[in-house]
């Protein structure tokens, strides 16, 4: 059965303040929904994140290195991450790709290093408004799925969640329609396939402008498994009701 999942990207916000005042009262409200909740806030604030939501919510990174250990000042490798508590990892956003050239092949490095380190990786994969337009949507999202999760063993697949967010959607208030944005999983559910994977079994959710006045017409889309959450994540009211848009009999 595939899981459901709430995700939230806290992207660069943030602050000590922040983290008492929202990551508490949500956790204890995820926690009687029974859904899976997982954030990702800032490096600075995890471990005050995994404090306060007391294994209520997973927390993760926004970001992780392609190395191990050594001399890379500033980089965060993937054993720390597990080493301080944290669940997940996420890889490839597109503001990572946008803004710092994060190319597919570094994106499967990051995601192989997450998974020998015994995390889940949440996998973000999105077309730009151009490419839609040019009728090169599914064949760029397609590329990036094969190429970015070409390193994972088959003893893997359980670890990877895939987060499709149409780059034209994110922080523009844009949202694919439930039509389209099913469409899109679905194909990706059939790339996935096609490359040996349990394509049934693996979550996929949808990133892009989520609200919680949206949020249930694209959870009831039959391939749409969550959500990945990014300014609504900021404000317990939103998140939490976003987290209970999942359908009842998802609930994990």
């Amino acid at each position: 059965m595939r899981r459901r999942i709430v995700a939230g990207n806290w992207k660069m916000n943030g602050s000590q303040s922040l983290v008492n005042e929202l990551v508490g009262p949500v956790a204890q409200q995820v926690r009687e929904l029974g859904i899976e909740a997982v954030v990702f806030p800032p490096a600075l604030y995890v471990s005050a994140v995994i404090q306060a939501a007391d294994n209520a919510m997973a927390v993760g990174v926004q970001n992780v290195s392609e190395k191990t250990q050594g001399a890379y000042t500033g980089e965060l490798s993937a054993p720390m991450v597990a080493d301080v508590g944290c669940r997940y990892g996420l890889v490839g956003h597109s503001e990572r790709r946008q803004l710092f050239g994060e190319t597919d092949v570094e994106v499967a490095v990051k995601t192989e290093q997450l998974l020998s380190a015994g995390l889940s990786a949440i996998v973000c994969v999105g077309e730009t408004l151009e490419q839609r337009e040019a009728g090169q949507a599914e064949a760029v999202v397609a590329n990036q799925v094969r190429d970015g999760l070409s390193k994972v063993t088959p003893e893997q697949w359980g670890q990877i969640v895939v987060a499709y967010e149409p780059v034209w959607a994110i922080g523009t208030g844009k949202t694919a329609t439930g039509e389209d944005a099913q469409a899109m999983h679905k194909a990706i559910r059939g790339v996935l396939a096609n490359m040996g994977a349990p394509a049934e079994s693996i979550s996929l959710l949808y990133g892009g402008s989520v609200k919680a006045d949206n949020a249930a017409a694209l959870f009831a889309e039959p391939d749409i498994d969550g959500g990945l959450i990014g300014g609504a994540s900021l404000s317990a009211t939103d998140f939490v009701s976003i987290c209970q848009a999942l359908p009842a009999d998802t609930h994990c």
